[in-house]
């Protein structure tokens, strides 16, 4: 499993624990003390990482299509260190 924490310039720390296998994600679980609104979005956005490629834009872009999607609010960190937190956990997974 990898596991990678991720402290925002000026914001909050994200923690991910990740496995994958050939560069797709398996499970993910993702934490942290920044907010998320509503809090229920953080499971459904882990449901819909599994099965993705490991692919920082991509994966980007799927958090922010989705936070929109679901009118999420994150506070105090961007969806691009989400996706940056875990490329850092799936560099870790062996």
């Amino acid at each position: 499993m990898g596991k990678a924490e991720y402290k925002v310039e000026g914001g909050k720390m994200i923690r991910v624990y990740l496995t994958k296998k050939n560069d797709v994600i398996e499970e993910v679980k993702i934490t942290g003390d920044f907010f998320l609104h509503p809090e229920v979005f953080i499971e459904e956005l882990e449901e819909a990482l599994k099965g993705r490629t490991l692919n920082e834009p991509s994966l980007t872009e799927l958090i922010e299509s989705l936070s929109a999607k679901r009118d999420a609010t994150f506070l105090g960190v961007f969806p691009r260190d989400v996706a940056r937190c875990i490329m850092m956990a799936g560099a870790k997974d062996d």
